[in-house]
């Protein structure tokens, strides 16, 4: 392989994931903890978006536990963006290269 060949390789790969990575972070990826209870929504930036709250856990005397059902889905909603974005990247990048790339 000649080395203009893989240089236009390594150019064609860099657009691919730049689109790709602009197109993960319009995404948005929703989770849940106490069984639908707690809803959160995170883009592919891991950005929370949206945070839903069942009333009843509300009335409930115990905001720890509250607090704790947030975290949980917060941090499942953004462990879906991180996960879909190196599952799609893995298709275009080759083996052992995706992970050094920032962002992913």
């Amino acid at each position: 392989m000649n080395m203009m060949k893989l240089m236009k390789q390594a150019q064609e790969m860099q657009a691919k994931a730049a689109k790709l990575q602009t197109e993960l972070a319009a995404r948005q990826y929703e989770a849940e903890a106490a069984g639908g209870q707690v809803k959160a929504v995170a883009t592919g930036e891991g950005q929370l978006v949206s945070l839903k709250i069942d009333p009843a856990l509300l009335k409930e005397d115990d905001a720890e536990m509250l607090e704790d059902l947030i975290v949980t889905a917060v941090r499942e909603a953004i462990e879906k963006g991180k996960t879909d974005a190196a599952k799609e990247l893995g298709k275009i990048m080759p083996a052992g290269l995706g992970g050094g790339l920032p962002g992913f």
